[in-house]
């Protein structure tokens, strides 16, 4: 019997195929039923077809079948060699199948297989059969045609491309027919990869999995249900799909390269070894070449995708011809594929050419590089192209080499930073030494910095300056104001303000005022540090005037513009100076929007500044326009901490905008990304904004652990005091409110943000002294209310933000409605609640309906309130606001129970399609809540339930916070129970 291969290649590439596996499971059926079938698998190479070949034999042969599995060869007769093996094992010693001649040897060959499976059935599995010579694949077309009779079953698998055409035809006809059954596994989907990786890959050391340790893994996601989250990074399995192209195969390469996105193409990860051991495939398929095809596939991969025919005889020095026949056998071979309109060839897939480089020789890889480098000088490529060639040669002490990997770091710098960090390593670890501290030196240093502070290697880079200003004193005056600038942003980046400040407020005693005109990059790009380190302190002010006087020195054009004039806008919408800042920002967005886009990716952070000073000033459709299009140039290893500034920025225009879906989403990779670089403010904010995401969507049973999630965001927040710190105390207070805790979201205003909220940021003062009005309004101090209000109306008529103003309106109509004056609470809030509609806030919209329903029926009867209801819970499903809709459910409850009528009013839930209140509690806290509403006191309850007094009360915290009522008396309306009130 032939011996039987690995059950499957790895899990990879099962995951994603749950119809092919329950296909298979119904060929072992009927198999054990007494019924065959012809099965083809069909597929990409590493596309995962021996897989469920394999799958399918440990199936059968679990359910008593026999099994022989059989493996062509290139150029081998493999059918011959098999079906002989298979009559040895079943001492059928004379067949004319077993010397391969005879016109009846498809019948022989069904006879013998028919005989063979007629017991306990069988199932012959052939693998590769695109590599049989033509008389086996004759033979396989008669038995696709004819299979034997009873329990038999043939399963193949192919590659069509590749396969011969009496094959290929047996199975298209029998496909047609029925008597085929074929199976087309296609490329993995996003979720399939992100499960992959959230189980470990192929191995556990992905690029990704060392960059994110165990520990800040299990801090940044909770392990409940109410808060889930990837493991991965969605971007990064988003760019891994995209790199694999699907295919399981060559997605088990990359992740054991360690693949990281930021070098690709221009390498496959730098696990060589890890990468070998899952090319095992692809190494074969390279070995079986002959040597012309293989040289040449060699030189195609140091030239790189596309290649053409001359290049690689030019490179290879094989002669046109030789390369011609050989690209012949590489493209039969399916190893590359000629691409479109003659625009020459490229490999199957990017990684076959990784593979095929790293499997040559080091002597021949010298030699193609360097003759490949003169090449492409010869025709004037790219720096890019030429220094793929070049840091390969930088070794042997080449002065052009070293010169034009640094022509190519610079071209690499916006898109690959990672790229180019590495080219610049490697040209400074060649400068010849000696000679002290040369000027290309200290320019390949700061640019090599720059390069690793846009991936996140903020300590290598901050090591690296540092070294450089201990030789301060030998440095030109432009380039020691750079690597101030560079210190300052670095330190800055790592969070510690003010050592940042520091940094740059030496360096800014270096530059005469006023400023020189017009203003040096050197000194532009250290105002510009200077600006950014006071905005993130949270003191944008004390660098305004010289902000200022910077843009007015760097005139109306120049690189330093749009860094200057944006930085400026920000920072005035931060101190809440906003006739100004709105100006400036109009006129920055009329800059940026006329870039093109081959510039704007240049400047990723610029479209960040300006898309944050357009939330603040309530421009969001704008801030949306501007922050997506700088996220197409971000990943989340290029540019990270722009990235996550983007992020964070995105996720509070998803939450002002109602998109609770997308909040949550951004959330959770910002969070990620934040903990990866150790940016513990943004990873709190982050934290805070998921958890209030899941408190509108979450049913009410979980507001305790979100809770404990958004205190957990604050607390890492609150390391470093700053500009984060300001909006993480507010984003904490909103979540606590709505969590039903108004005493707790007091406090954390009051001691976090000051006594007047005056250390929060201004452009949201308005909307948070309203919080601290309705909260306090909660607590029962009405005089408090009104004086919050009162603030919050003064500081919102200051900065004249519309929505800041409706925000405010909104708890001036609370306050009338505590006070009773309901006509004008109902009025108000209708106002209010038409300016968020209008504005696109679908959340604002529905909570002012909600929370303005019991005036409105005060004021106009039940009718119009139950209407209210009603539009605040469709406008709610539409976000998926899944707790204002149980507050609209509430408040519904509670509305017929302040009617004034004669008799007896009856208060009973009504069916709103949305779960009954009780249904927030559990098990225990509604026996309690039950015992408590008919009337037993919190010993009793105690008694009864051996506990003690402390859990009851414990526990009816809990159901009053969650049912959202004040105390022990509401408990039989909240619970929907029918109440009989006489009156009189």
């Amino acid at each position: 019997m032939l011996p039987k291969g690995p059950a499957h290649e790895n899990g990879a590439d099962l995951v994603g195929r749950h119809t092919q596996v329950e296909c298979l499971s119904a060929v072992v059926q009927d198999l054990t039923d007494g019924r065959g079938a012809v099965l083809e698998v069909t597929g990409e190479p590493g596309i995962g077809k021996t897989a469920l070949l394999g799958l399918l034999a440990e199936q059968a042969a679990g359910a008593g079948a026999l099994v022989a599995r059989a493996h062509a060869a290139r150029g081998a007769p493999q059918l011959g060699r098999f079906v002989g093996e298979v009559l040895d094992a079943l001492e059928v010693r004379d067949s004319p199948i077993a010397r391969e001649s005879g016109a009846g040897a498809g019948a022989e060959v069904r006879g013998v297989l028919g005989r063979w499976a007629a017991g306990r059935g069988g199932v012959l599995v052939l693998d590769d059969v695109h590599l049989c010579d033509e008389h086996s694949a004759r033979l396989i077309a008669q038995l696709v045609r004819s299979p034997p009779p009873g329990p038999f079953v043939l399963a193949l698998a192919h590659r069509p491309r590749q396969s011969s055409p009496v094959l290929r035809e047996a199975l298209e006809h029998g496909a047609e027919t029925g008597s085929v059954i074929r199976l087309a596994p296609s490329s993995l989907d996003l979720r399939a990869i992100s499960t992959f990786l959230d189980h470990g890959g192929a191995h556990a050391d992905t690029t990704f999995r060392h960059a994110f340790s165990r520990s800040a893994r299990d801090h940044a996601y909770t392990e409940w249900s109410a808060c889930p989250a990837p493991v991965t990074d969605g971007r990064y399995a988003e760019q891994l799909h995209a790199a694999s192209g699907g295919n399981p195969r060559m997605l088990r390469i990359l992740v054991a390269a360690r693949w990281d996105p930021d070098e690709w193409p221009l390498s496959a990860g730098p696990d060589r070894d890890g990468m070998f051991r899952e090319a095992v495939p692809v190494v074969t398929e390279l070995d079986s070449l002959t040597a012309d095809a293989a040289l040449s596939a060699q030189v195609a991969a140091v030239l790189g995708d596309p290649f053409q025919p001359d290049d690689i005889a030019a490179v290879s020095d094989l002669g046109l011809q030789r390369i011609l026949e050989a690209f012949t056998e590489l493209v039969a071979a399916d190893l590359i594929r000629p691409l479109p309109c003659g625009g020459g060839y490229a490999f199957r897939h990017p990684v076959l050419g990784h593979v095929a480089l790293e499997h040559a020789s080091p002597s021949l890889r010298a030699n193609a590089h360097r003759r490949a480098l003169d090449l492409l000088t010869a025709r004037g490529a790219s720096a890019l192209r030429r220094a793929r060639q070049a840091e390969h040669l930088v070794g042997s002490g080449s002065v052009e080499a070293r010169r034009v990997l640094v022509e190519g770091a610079a071209e690499a710098m916006a898109k690959s930073p990672a790229v180019a960090a590495r080219w610049l390593r490697l040209a400074l670890d060649h400068l010849p030494a000696g000679g002290g501290i040369s000027a290309l030196r200290v320019r390949l240093v700061l640019d090599c910095c720059r390069a690793l502070s846009a991936v996140g290697r903020l300590r290598e880079a901050r090591s690296l300056v540092h070294d450089l200003l201990q030789h301060q004193s030998d440095l030109p005056e432009d380039l020691r104001l750079s690597a101030y600038a560079v210190c300052g942003e670095l330190e800055r980046l790592l969070g510690r303000h003010q050592e940042a400040e520091a940094v740059v407020r030496t360096a800014l005693e270096l530059v005469p005022r006023p400023l020189p005109v017009p203003l040096s990059a050197p000194v532009a790009e250290l105002i510009t540090a200077y600006g950014r380190v006071e905005l993130f302190r949270g003191a944008y002010g004390v660098a305004r005037d010289v902000v200022r006087e910077a843009v007015e020195a760097a005139g109306a054009v120049g690189p330093a513009v749009p860094y200057l004039r944006v930085l400026g806008a920000l920072g005035d919408t931060q101190l809440g100076l906003l006739p100004e800042a709105v100006a400036e920002v109009t006129e920055c967005a009329r800059i940026v929007d006329a870039l093109p886009d081959a510039a704007a990716v240049t400047m990723p952070d610029v479209l960040a500044m300006l898309g944050c000073a357009e939330l603040f000033q309530e421009r969001f459709h704008d801030a949306y326009r501007h922050l997506e299009r700088g996220l197409q140039a971000t990943t989340g290893a290029t540019r990270r901490f722009i990235r996550i500034n983007q992020l964070v920025a995105l996720c509070h225009l998803d939450q002002t905008t109602g998109r609770l879906e997308s909040l949550c989403r951004r959330a959770g990779e910002a969070e990620l990304l934040a903990r990866m670089t150790g940016a513990d403010e943004a990873a709190g904010i982050a934290m805070i904004l998921r958890a209030t995401g899941m408190l509108w969507t979450r049913p009410r049973r979980d507001t305790d652990r979100l809770l404990e999630l958004a205190g957990e965001g604050l607390s890492l927040a609150l390391r470093k005091r700053g500009w984060r710190a300001a909006v993480a105390v507010g984003l904490r207070a909103q979540a606590q409110f709505l969590g039903g805790d108004p005493a707790g979201c007091l406090r954390t205003l009051v001691e976090e943000g000051g006594p007047r909220l005056q250390r929060l940021l201004r452009a949201w003062q308005p909307s948070l002294l309203a919080l601290a009005s309705v909260a306090a309004l909660r607590c029962g101090d009405i005089d408090a209310a009104r004086d919050w209000a009162r603030t919050g109306e003064a500081v919102a008529e200051r900065l004249g933000l519309p929505l800041q103003q409706q925000h405010v309106r909104r708890a001036r109509a609370t306050l009338h409605a505590a006070e009773g004056e309901h006509h004008l609470a109902a009025e108000l809030f209708h106002e209010t609640a038409e300016s968020f509609r209008r504005a696109g806030l679908p959340v604002e919209h529905a909570w002012t309906l909600v929370t303005g329903a019991p005036s409105v029926r005060a004021a106009h009867g039940t009718r119009q309130a139950l209407e209210w209801l009603d539009t605040a819970g469709k406008a709610a499903r539409t976000c998926g606001a899944q707790r204002i809709r149980e507050e609209a459910a509430r408040v519904r409850i509670l509305l017929p129970a302040s009617r004034a009528a004669a008799g007896t009013t009856v208060v009973a839930a009504q069916d709103t399609g949305v779960p009954a209140t009780i249904d927030l509690l559990t098990e225990r806290e509604r026996e309690i809540a039950e015992l408590a509403a008919g009337g037993k006191r919190t010993k009793d309850i105690a008694e009864q339930l051996f506990v003690s007094t402390r859990t009851v009360e414990t526990h009816l915290g809990r159901i009053y916070r969650k049912l959202d009522i004040p105390s022990r008396a509401a408990l039989p309306r909240a619970l929907g129970r029918v109440v009989h009130r006489p009156t009189g």
